[in-house]
């Protein structure tokens, strides 16, 4: 497995073997575990195996494969048994964002209601004023490098 977090990296002592960890996948680009401390039962990260701390380190193959392997998964977590009404997927990036680990890394969990998970919003959750929408997408607009679509590889899983 490829990766260069290091010692200082939990999910890069984990993808050497130096930390156990209860694996539902691993292949060349990616790998799928258990949390140890999940919101609920059945809770998985799946992470790119190259170390990468926020989501704009990904290589772009990756992020999609991550993805494929979330979808993958969550289908798993509806039919596994596992008490599931619903998945959330969640990815932080960044502290601010409530990220812990910098190894990037997506959060597949199980919902159910009264499961007691949730997120608040915070004081600037409501309609914003177009003006303001058009600002801001300005400004989002202008640090976007060109954006290139790739060609979608075969799906492996």
């Amino acid at each position: 497995m490829t990766n260069t977090g290091g010692d200082d990296c939990i999910f890069c002592r984990l993808l050497a073997g130096r930390v156990p960890a209860t694996f539902l996948h691993r292949d060349a680009r990616c790998s799928v575990f258990m949390d140890i401390q999940p919101v609920n039962p059945g809770h998985i990260l799946v992470i790119p195996n190259a170390h990468a701390p926020s989501l704009a380190d990904v290589a772009a193959g990756d992020v999609g494969h991550m993805m494929r392997l979330a979808r993958h998964f969550a289908a798993a977590l509806r039919a596994s048994g596992l008490q599931c009404e619903g998945v959330n997927l969640f990815l932080a990036d960044g502290a601010a964002a409530m990220q812990e680990v910098f190894h990037t890394h997506l959060h597949v969990f199980p919902r159910y209601r009264g499961d007691g998970f949730g997120l608040r919003f915070g004081p600037h959750y409501a309609v914003q004023p177009r003006a303001e929408l058009e600002r801001a997408a300005g400004m989002i607009r202008q640090a976007a490098p060109p954006f290139e679509a790739e060609s979608r590889p075969e799906e492996t899983t």
